[in-house]
């Protein structure tokens, strides 16, 4: 799995001299009470609910070797925009897939084998589909949810928040979970003052849990 920032907000230093995605939400901010552009106002407006003004910033995301099962759960974040890797249009001859860490708790068993074995049935019978010539829109159809995809994903600022309230949350799924915990680590690197009051992060288990969860 490999998640990276790739883009995200920039003002215009030469008119406004604001370089980056907080001051950007700074400038918005300033319009809506005639002030001066602060980030402290900024956390200010957050802080009391009033979020519409980060929606001026966005963040562009590149996920690689993500289920189609972790498709399945952030399109359902519905205020982004996703370009996925087309199964219609691409060959899944060799595909990858994930591989679930509780399945693999049972090493004395035959439960990892099995899911192996699976796996290569499935490829071996998209391959035959395909050989038949069979298109790839429907060879798809026997393709596993853990085969994985790679995407370009951008939300902006508000909706990041509410992405990062339910999913690092404990009872998320566990790759949709670490994903959001990476995303989070970069973010704070870029827009700390857009996100740094949401969570905190538990140093052993690299995991972050909302702050409101810990009081």
């Amino acid at each position: 799995m490999n998640i990276e920032l790739i883009a995200y907000t920039q003002g215009n230093p030469k008119t406004y001299n604001y370089a980056g995605p907080t001051d950007v939400c700074a400038l918005a901010a300033s319009q809506c009470y005639d002030s001066e552009p602060s980030k402290t106002k900024v956390k200010v407006c957050i802080a009391q609910g009033h979020e519409s003004i980060i929606e001026h910033a966005s963040f562009t995301f590149l996920f690689e070797g993500v289920s189609r099962a972790f498709l399945a759960q952030i399109t359902r974040h519905r205020m982004a925009s996703y370009s996925v890797r087309s199964q219609r249009y691409c060959g899944e001859e060799n595909f990858d897939y994930e591989q679930p860490p509780t399945i693999f708790e049972h090493p004395e068993d035959d439960v990892v084998e099995a899911y192996h074995t699976f796996m290569e049935q499935c490829s071996k019978m998209y391959k035959y589909f395909r050989d038949k010539g069979i298109p790839k829109e429907d060879a798809r159809f026997v393709l596993p949810n853990a085969c994985t995809t790679h995407m370009v994903v951008t939300m902006n600022a508000r909706s990041l928040r509410n992405f990062f309230k339910l999913r690092l949350d404990k009872h998320a799924q566990w790759e949709i979970r670490m994903v959001a915990g990476r995303m989070f680590d970069l973010l704070l690197k870029v827009a700390p003052d857009l996100f740094e009051d949401l969570a905190c992060k538990n140093f052993v288990t690299g995991e972050y849990k909302l702050i409101k969860e810990e009081k």
